[in-house]
């Protein structure tokens, strides 16, 4: 395989699968944006085996035994961090970056982790059930982008970890009748009986009033991550600082339109305009002065609440 093969389909992946985060992408050193959009091709590739799509969008539901496709994808993880041969380009798009920057392969097969709790159907009862599975399929990918950005610092990894987090919480709330349409509902069952909701109101239309009072207080807890995050952001160098910076800002504008919209929020799916994101990069390039933090204010603030699997699990 061509070396540079890898790098151009992943930069189509990138560009046409993630556009939130591709925009912001934009904003690192040219090194660092070829290691990310390296890991994102991986990243991207195994979601969409898994779920039989392509670039995170048309669910067929045709993929036939997805727990055999899930122990390929791990054999061939393995195989990219053994530093095998790799034809398939987003495996080699792993190599490239584990071997570039010194992944350790235990957080990839723990985000391999998070695919199983999909295939195997796994309910969320609890909050700190839909936090696990955050933490697997977002979380830990934080982790790794921290590490591409060279940090090792437990307590910044801890902040990475804190953001992939508040993404997916933001996934979850935008996705959340869509998901329950395909069979996945993440949303915790104690909060949906509190709410007077079963699974299935997920997707009826009267229920939307509901169910938008139980994605508030999704965003709610996605915003201590995001803030959480945001001291994190000030260990980073100048350039990923702001792409950071941008990413977050533009989630937390997903979130905000859903809140605003309310009941109405699903009625087509919410997005932040090309012209929106220019502005959130400005207004993060603004702020970045304010989310510098003293030293030692990383080691010494807490982290946002998680539960104790993941504490364990992120600092590793």
């Amino acid at each position: 395989m061509n070396q540079d093969e890898p790098l151009l389909a992943a930069r189509r992946a990138f560009r046409n699968g993630s556009r939130s985060f591709a925009t912001a992408s934009l904003l690192f050193d040219r090194t660092t944006r070829r290691d990310v959009t390296l890991l994102y091709a991986w990243c991207r590739h195994c979601d969409d085996t898994i779920d039989g799509q392509i670039l995170g969008y048309g669910q067929t539901g045709a993929v036939a035994d997805k727990l055999a496709i899930l122990a390929e994808i791990e054999v061939q993880t393995r195989a990219a961090f053994a530093l095998a041969p790799i034809a398939d380009p987003a495996f080699a798009a792993l190599q490239q970056v584990a071997r570039h920057r010194q992944l350790p392969m235990a957080l990839a097969l723990d985000h391999l982790a998070g695919f199983r709790m999909d295939v195997t159907g796994r309910l969320y009862r609890t909050i700190e059930d839909t936090l696990e599975y955050c933490h697997h399929i977002a979380g830990v990918v934080g982790l790794m982008m921290a590490h591409v950005m060279g940090q090792r610092e437990p307590a910044v990894l801890a902040r990475a970890a804190d953001l992939g987090v508040a993404f997916q919480l933001t996934n979850i709330a935008r996705d959340v009748v869509e998901d329950a349409a395909n069979g996945r509902v993440y949303l915790p069952d104690l909060w949906l009986r509190e709410a007077g909701l079963a699974r299935a109101d997920i997707t009826n239309p009267a229920a939307r009033e509901a169910l938008a009072n139980v994605v508030n207080r999704l965003l709610d807890l996605a915003e201590t991550f995001y803030q959480s995050a945001g001291v994190g952001i000030a260990a980073l160098p100048p350039r990923a600082a702001w792409a950071i910076a941008t990413a977050s800002a533009i989630y937390r504008d997903i979130g905000h339109q859903l809140r605003a919209q309310g009941p109405r929020a699903w009625d087509r799916r919410c997005h932040t305009t090309p012209m929106r994101k220019l502005v959130l990069a400005a207004r993060s390039l603004g702020q970045l002065r304010r989310l510098q933090a003293p030293p030692g204010a990383i080691l010494s603030s807490d982290p946002a609440p998680q539960p104790e699997f993941t504490r364990a699990g992120r600092h590793s």
